[in-house]
C-alpha cells in the first residue's frame, strides 16, 4: 500500500494547502469613478435616447431616483441593460451584455458603471452622458460618451431577449400569421 515517506508526504501536503490558499495574492480593491456630482441641467431628465457609436442607442427610463437602460449594439449581435440610482447629475449603475447565439460563461458580461449628465455651453445643443464601465466590481473601464436624439421616445422593452427561453427563430409554436392565398408551385423552365 503506502509507504512511511508517501504517507508523510500525503500529511505535510495537505497541512500546506490552507496555508498556501492563505498566502495566496489579496483580492484586487474595485476601481471606483471619482466623480462629484452636480445639478441636473435645467429641464434635463434621464430620460431618453442616447446615441454611441459603440454602444448604439440607449434607452433610458426613470421611476424615482431609479433608473433602466438598454441598448443594442450597431451590428446587432451584442444588447445589454443597466440599471443603477441617479442623484443629481450622476447614475451609477450595474450591467450585463449579452452576445446572441452564445451559450455557457462567453455569452454574458457584467460590471458597474456611472454616468454624468451634462449640457454643453451655447444654443440649441444636445445634452450628454459622459462615462465609463467596467468588468466585475471595477466602476471603469470603457469609455462612453453618448449624445441624447432630440424627439425620439424610450422603449426598452423593443431591445432584447427574455433570457434561456428567447433563442430566436421568431413564433414557431404559433400559428402562421401570414395572410393571403399560397401560390400553386410553378414549373421548372426549360
Amino acid at each position: 500500500m503506502f509507504s512511511i515517506a508517501r504517507k508523510l508526504t500525503l500529511v505535510a501536503a495537505l497541512a500546506a494547502s490552507p496555508a498556501l490558499v492563505a498566502c495566496g495574492p489579496k483580492a484586487p480593491e474595485a476601481r471606483l469613478a471619482n466623480v462629484q456630482q452636480g445639478s441636473m441641467p435645467d429641464g434635463g431628465s434621464w430620460d431618453g435616447v442616447y446615441f454611441n457609436p459603440l454602444f448604439g442607442n440607449l434607452h433610458l427610463v426613470t421611476e424615482g431616483g431609479l433608473v433602466q437602460g438598454r441598448w443594442l449594439r450597431p451590428l446587432k449581435g451584442e444588447w445589454g441593460k443597466l440599471q443603477g440610482n441617479a442623484s443629481g447629475n450622476v447614475l451609477r449603475f450595474d450591467w450585463e451584455e449579452y452576445k446572441d447565439g452564445l451559450v455557457g460563461p462567453n455569452s454574458k458580461r457584467s460590471g458597474k458603471g456611472f454616468f454624468v449628465y451634462s449640457r454643453p455651453e451655447g444654443d440649441n445643443v444636445d445634452d450628454v452622458l459622459k462615462g465609463e464601465m467596467g468588468r466585475g466590481n471595477d466602476e471603469v473601464g470603457i469609455e462612453w460618451v453618448a449624445l441624447k436624439q432630440r424627439n425620439v421616445k424610450p422603449d426598452i422593452s423593443s431591445i432584447g431577449g427574455a433570457g434561456a427561453t428567447d433563442v430566436g427563430g421568431g413564433d414557431w409554436d404559433k400559428g402562421n400569421s401570414e395572410g393571403g392565398a399560397p401560390e400553386a408551385p410553378a414549373s421548372p423552365s426549360e
